[in-house]
């Protein structure tokens, strides 16, 4: 079993620069902290159980303990000797421990090296220690009545990447976030007197970007303060460190991906920063190829400009003329002013077309004379403007395919595809699982004011789910299990019963061995429609993905939606 409390003795001495021991009634040591075994070069084995004059060695003690006889020393110089004989001077401080009956029952004791800090009462002296002991983690800060940083863990600044003079010059908002600690912060009520517990919070991480931690925060109470009265605010930090092999990861701008494909993916985008080259972001949907697209334009030179994004299977083919465009007053019905495009929009950055494959044949015609000659008319209008915008141009559609049947033109496709990046679906990069599922519940959680963790059963079941539907399902999943949760905990009941396992998809129902199934969709009538038999293969292939279907019949969402009503499937 775990000594917890000697882990949490051992986090003592790495945040004070003291060493640490508690002894019986009968002067006996009972703990030690590794930090006070290292300065004095005994064992743990040679101390515990043993008098704490074999421990410290300090001639003073010859006299009779000052601690049991006072009841308290504070900060009294002394020297002991180590196990080598060599002698330092240290600055002790402790304090007698009495049970129920007012009776000793012991003492606690710190040591600090004497010119280890310039100022002897900025360590914690016991009274403190005791208030907080039950409340230590692996990082630690303590701050004051404004919520001023005055004390931290000595692995905190390395942890973050701050020097010390920027901690002790910061504040708990500056820290942790304004939302937690600033005005209107959740957490500023621990200046009251009321303690929170298990809050998430993000914490600087070295080279940028954040750590994921669990904070819980709590007053010092009058009666507990130490000789350094100005300390009111003990925040004890779980950061979820790289060393543990888990949740701590690099987010290439807001971009999660350890795997080798997504990788490449990062450095091909890296090589791009002075380039003004089209982009096409192909792959499945829910990849996140929008997010590829704003990681490009914010790695390059245009990325103080704007990024303006278009849907172009969103809008029929004249209105989204007019959205790319512009138009001018008096174009069409309705047009009663002058309006800027989208391109227009997008002057000296990005413009991102999504779905560009839905683009109609007359629009791939006039997007591809923008991309040639970076000049456009308004709808309605004569003069011809020129433009610097930078496209990017995203789809899931199969485009050699459109384009081998004269549904996209070739040209355009090739004006599009200079720099091609290809997103590889889910199922591909399993490696990438554990990082996005932290990410994920981590952004939910903090939106929420929850820290959040999953059950052995829940990780499993998210492990080993197919997601046909890509990133944007995983994150539904979680986004439903955080609200149905009730507590901080997800269990495997808390997902969506697809990704739990209760149902199985129909291609898999035949190797089931348990648990229900899907519904299988009705068998076709003896007398349905040649296609709308086609329509109800594809469906069932695409695991009922209507972009993905309407790419297997080589048609458009829309004329599949209109189909699919038309047949009564």
């Amino acid at each position: 079993m775990v000594d917890r409390r000697s882990d949490i003795l051992d986090a003592f001495g790495e945040l004070t620069g003291a060493g640490y021991f508690r002894v019986d009634a009968d002067r006996n040591v009972v703990e030690v902290s590794r930090s006070l075994l290292q300065v004095t070069g005994m064992s743990r084995e040679e101390v515990v159980g043993h008098p704490c004059i074999g421990l410290i060695r300090c001639s003073e003690c010859l006299k009779g303990c000052e601690v049991f006889r006072r009841g308290r020393v504070d900060n009294a110089r002394v020297s002991v000797y180590r196990k080598d004989g060599s002698r330092i001077e240290v600055v002790r401080s402790g304090k007698v421990l009495r049970d129920e009956n007012g009776k000793p029952a012991g003492a606690v004791e710190t040591l600090a090296l004497a010119g280890a800090s310039p100022d002897p009462e900025a360590c914690l002296v016991p009274d403190e220690l005791e208030a907080m002991l039950n409340s230590l983690g692996r990082e630690f800060v303590a701050a004051d009545g404004d919520l001023r940083i005055r004390t931290f863990s000595s692995s905190l600044p390395r942890l973050i990447g701050w020097t010390q003079e920027r901690l002790l010059d910061s504040t708990l908002a500056d820290l942790f976030g304004q939302e937690l600690f600033g005005p209107l912060g959740s957490l500023r009520s621990v200046l009251a007197g009321k303690r929170k517990e298990g809050w998430q919070a993000w914490l600087p991480a070295p080279g940028g970007g954040h750590l994921s931690a669990s904070i819980s925060v709590g007053p010092i109470q009058e009666e507990h303060r130490c000789r350094r009265p100005e300390v009111r605010v003990i925040v004890m930090i779980r950061p979820e460190r790289p060393e543990d092999g888990e949740h701590v990861h690099a987010a290439y701008h807001g971009i999660v991906g350890r795997s080798a494909s997504m990788q490449r993916i990062f450095r091909l985008i890296d090589l791009l920063r002075d380039n003004d080259a089209t982009v096409l972001i192909t792959g499945e949907s829910g990849t996140g190829k929008e997010l590829l697209a704003r990681a490009v334009h914010a790695t390059s030179h245009r990325s103080a400009g704007p990024f303006v994004a278009v849907n172009c299977a969103a809008l029929p083919a004249d209105l989204l003329e007019s959205e790319l465009f512009g138009h001018v007053r008096g174009a069409f019905t309705g047009a009663v002013r002058d309006r800027v495009g989208r391109f227009e929009m997008a002057e000296g950055g990005t413009l991102f077309l999504d779905e560009i494959g839905d683009l109609a044949p007359a629009l791939q015609a006039k997007l591809l004379r923008a991309l040639q000659h970076r000049t456009f008319e308004r709808v309605g209008e004569t003069e011809t403007r020129t433009v610097d915008t930078r496209v990017i141009a995203a789809t899931n559609a199969d485009l050699p395919t459109a384009v081998a049947e004269h549904r996209f033109r070739e040209d355009l496709y090739y004006r599009l595809r200079v720099i091609p990046i290809e997103v590889p679906p889910l199922r591909d990069r399993r490696e990438d699982l554990p990082v996005l599922i932290d990410e994920l519940l981590g952004r939910m959680g903090r939106r929420h004011g929850r820290s959040l963790r999953l059950a052995s059963t829940a990780s499993r079941a998210l492990l080993t789910h197919d997601w046909p539907g890509n990133v944007r399902e995983l994150e539904n999943a979680l986004e439903y299990a955080v609200t149905v949760c009730s507590g901080q905990t997800i269990h495997e009941g808390d997902l969506p019963l697809d990704v739990r396992g209760g149902i199985r998809i129909a291609a898999h129902a035949e190797h089931a061995t348990d648990g229900p199934t899907v519904a299988v969709p009705t068998p076709p009538r003896a007398d349905e429609h040649p296609e709308a038999t086609r329509i109800r293969s594809a469906l069932a292939d695409s695991h009922y993905r209507r972009g993905r279907a309407a790419e297997l019949l080589g048609m458009s969402r829309t004329t599949l939606w209109r189909k699919m009503k038309e047949y009564g499937l």
